[in-house]
């Protein structure tokens, strides 16, 4: 079930967990949407949720929503401005024997594409028509034997980008099924959902224009094994 890590009259910040979506039009299937509307209506408050960013149904992590219209509008004019920052833990798999240096920030730099029809994105050459570049900048935290735990700062936001993108180096997301990181080689009592946590989010009040900054800790079980 979701935590609530804040809520004032203005905004609600939740840990989703991995496995519920943000939205869906599934019919009987939860999300967060709906699991917000009730809880407000529950509280006899008018159950408005304004969805400002979204995080994959895999993934789990800190998800901001605005409780009004005025509210949306903001948070959705500084997300669209990049003024909403989030940082990432992530567990991959070093598929390929990447020499880590602990501490040491890597950028990478990708051009994907999304195939609407299957749902998935995949690098491809510069120039391609339809490819929108991706960059983004990870650090290793620690390692253990084939598994090493990142700090992920994105730069650009493109569909399955995370997954995407370190899958191409080698370093599939450890869980992921569609980009190669759900190998046999895990350990038995890691998670099995994918090893993606959004785990800080710093953004402006929308009423106040103070800076808010969050941090929580991954809940799947993988993390704790580094």
């Amino acid at each position: 079930m979701e935590e609530i890590i804040y809520e004032d009259s203005h905004v609600i910040l939740v840990h989703k967990p991995g496995g519920i979506s943000v939205q869906t039009r599934r019919m009987g299937e939860k999300d967060m949407v709906s699991i917000l509307k009730n809880y407000r209506a529950n509280k006899g408050e008018q159950p408005y949720i304004g969805v400002i960013h979204r995080i994959d149904q895999p993934v789990e992590g800190l998800l901001l929503f605005a409780k009004t219209k005025e509210a949306a509008v903001k948070l959705s004019g500084q997300f669209q401005k990049r003024g909403i920052n989030k940082i990432y833990r992530a567990i991959v798999i070093n598929e390929k024997g990447v020499a880590f240096s602990i501490g040491k920030e890597v950028s990478l730099c990708h051009y994907l594409l999304k195939d609407g029809r299957t749902n998935l994105s995949e690098p491809v050459k510069e120039g391609t028509p339809g490819a929108k570049k991706a960059i983004l900048h990870y650090t290793v935290l620690k390692t253990n034997e084939n598994l090493a735990e990142v700090l992920i700062r994105l730069e650009t936001g493109r569909h399955h980008q995370i997954r995407v993108q370190m899958a191409a180096e080698g370093l599939p997301l450890a869980g992921d099924r569609k980009y190669g990181g759900f190998q046999k080689t895990l350990p038995d009592k890691a998670g099995r959902e994918v090893a993606l946590c959004a785990a800080q989010i710093s953004f402006l009040h929308p009423k106040t224009g103070k800076k808010m900054h969050f941090e929580i800790r991954p809940q799947n079980s993988i993390f704790q094994l580094l």
